[in-house]
């Protein structure tokens, strides 16, 4: 049994490694469904952008430590552009919001405190809006919405969802 104590710190470009598992820990929210593995998801763009060059100008994140001093959940924000959006894009002044949770870790209120920790680093960095794009199937969605997310656009499986920071 993992213990429930953790801490909250700013993502740094030694973080990479990491985000990219948080990455393919969010592409595989799904247990019944096949795995992606990191050589698929680094080898398409469409995913791979959400790391590649980490950190960029614009790019922020936090990270999720546990008690042993190993991370265990990240989440972080990339602005993309239109000609290049992430999933859940909405604008080019909108960064958009990537988390991930180690599974013995989830249902723990890490991914709670992920989202607000990224929040509050957001607004300190002049950010008035976050979004993202969750399929409706997974648990996570139901944290986006009570954390004041709400659907601005949706597909045939998922939603595309804004918090407005300025209210916060």
């Amino acid at each position: 049994m993992v213990g429930n104590a953790y801490t909250l710190r700013m993502a740094t470009a030694d973080d990479v490694g990491f985000l990219t598992d948080m990455l393919v820990t969010a592409v595989n929210w799904d247990p019944d469904r096949e795995g992606v593995g990191r050589d698929r998801v680094l080898g398409d763009h469409h995913t791979a952008h959400y790391v590649e060059g980490w950190p960029r100008p614009g790019d922020l994140g936090v990270v999720a430590v546990g008690a042993s001093g190993q991370p265990i959940g990240a989440a972080w924000l990339r602005l993309f552009s239109s000609g290049d959006p992430g999933f859940g894009f909405v604008a080019e002044d909108v960064p958009e919001l990537s988390v991930g949770v180690l599974p013995p870790w989830r249902g723990r209120g890490v991914g709670r405190a992920l989202l607000s920790g990224i929040a509050r680093a957001a607004v300190k960095h002049g950010f008035d809006r976050i979004c993202l794009s969750v399929e409706r199937a997974n648990r996570a969605r139901r944290l986006y919405a009570a954390a004041g997310f709400t659907t601005v656009g949706s597909g045939p499986d998922s939603d595309t969802m804004v918090m407005v920071l300025s209210e916060r």
